[in-house]
């Protein structure tokens, strides 16, 4: 059972045991990312998470790598939309050491001048790479839709031009303003007391002083008919994101849209994959996602079809949608789903790492179910009309946004599949 704990200053502790597991992960969690950006700073979340690898006041960058990984262990760092994480994995003997060198990272980062420079130039290239990837870009180009103007619509990298302008008074204020203990969880599942965490992460964070806690922008939804965006590129596949607007990360049908979600794109066995892959071979890979934010959610089919069969697999995508809404799913395909869904969250949950960004994100979120008992149950309890409920709740052809980048020669025919004009 895990504990949380919080500190005079605001810091909060999170704490699985894991005692039958020789390792420890730990993760430091900050409320920023790209929702608390705009267009001036975009990528600012991103280009800092970065830079505190690059060193501190007290380590350099080889000394900080060496530290880990001469004792076995890893360590990364990743930025999302509402989130920045840093996490380590190492015995449980140097767990000590892992919070250290975290600690070090984000309360005492360097933040030189010449690998500010540097870091720009290499974010700068993978921004560039990314959009000479359109399976990624298209992707960019549907949350611009979905969210325009807004900071969930930005892209998490930025852009050239608001990267090149962030200055090092500018990632300093940032970092002021969002990495104080009143938005910093420390999350560690694996071999370690609650005690001895909470020992630690006073040793190491008692000196930080509160401050403000960080808020982003609500969205605000006015979509009221369909849109599509349409990239004309010479690629040897036409690449599409069709996205829906759905519900957030604490709405009581989270674990409705999961099953819905699994049903129709997210393994090989689901109905977009078995339909428009293996029968119709109108593509080669197709799946589809769900993403829950705070305040919002997006639920998205994506894929690479085939150039000259792009109006058929959208036809066949869309029908497959409508299915959704209007017919009962089946006892053996509900069961096959459940099942999917229990399994990988079980799977997770045996690895201390996995464990720990799972327990991290919910916490770090305020999100209230932990019970793993709890979830499983929930999901056991879905019912065929609580899929076309929910389905039919999300699935609205005004909330639904198409992204498409390709050879496309007749936009009207993509357009006549959506009913737009």
């Amino acid at each position: 059972m895990h504990k949380i704990k919080t500190l005079e200053n605001g810091l909060r502790i999170a704490t699985l045991p894991m005692n039958h597991m020789e390792s420890v992960a730990i993760g430091i969690w900050i409320k920023a990312g790209g929702r608390f950006e705009n267009a001036k700073n975009s990528g600012i979340s991103h280009l800092l998470e970065h830079l505190l690898f690059k060193g501190t006041a007290n380590r350099d960058m080889m000394t900080i790598k060496q530290e880990i990984e001469g004792r076995g262990g890893s360590f990364n760092g990743f930025t999302s939309e509402e989130h920045t994480c840093y996490l380590v994995k190492v015995l449980s003997k140097d767990a000590e050491l892992g919070l250290d060198i975290l600690s070090d990272m984000v309360l005492h980062p360097k933040l030189d001048e010449d690998e500010i420079a540097k870091e720009k130039d290499v974010i700068i290239e993978e921004i560039n790479m990314y959009k000479d990837m359109p399976s990624h870009y298209v992707h960019e180009i549907l949350a611009e839709m979905m969210w325009p103007g807004q900071p969930l619509g930005l892209p998490l990298a930025g852009t050239v031009e608001s990267v090149r302008a962030i200055t090092k008074d500018d990632i300093v204020k940032y970092k002021e303003t969002h990495y104080n203990p009143k938005n910093i969880l420390v999350a560690a599942t694996g071999k370690i007391e609650e005690d001895a965490l909470a020992g630690l992460s006073q040793k190491y964070f008692r000196s930080s002083p509160p401050g403000p806690i960080s808020k982003f922008q609500k969205v605000v939804l006015e979509q009221k008919n369909p849109e599509f965006r349409l990239i004309t590129k010479d690629t040897e596949q036409t690449h599409v994101a069709l996205g829906f607007h759905a519900i957030d990360r604490f709405h009581p049908d989270r674990h409705v849209l999961s099953l819905i979600n699994v049903i129709l794109g997210a393994n090989m066995s689901s109905r977009l994959f078995h339909i428009v892959r293996d029968e119709m071979a109108l593509c080669y890979e197709i799946s589809s996602s769900l993403r829950r934010y705070e305040d919002c959610g997006v639920f998205i089919v994506s894929g690479g079809v085939d150039n000259k069969k792009l109006v058929k697999a959208l036809e066949i995508i869309l029908r497959e949608l409508a299915r959704m809404k209007r017919e009962p799913v089946g006892a053996e395909e509900l069961r096959r789903a459940k099942e999917y869904y229990k399994g990988q969250l079980l799977f997770a949950l045996e690895d201390t790492m996995s464990h720990m960004l799972w327990l991290g994100e919910k916490v770090i979120s305020n999100e209230k179910d932990f019970s793993v008992k709890s979830i499983l149950s929930k999901v056991d309890a879905v019912k065929p009309e609580d899929l076309i409920r929910a389905a039919g709740g999300m699935l609205k052809n005004e909330a639904m946004n198409l992204a498409v980048i390709g050879p496309v020669k007749d936009e009207k025919e993509v357009r006549k599949v959506l009913k737009i004009s």
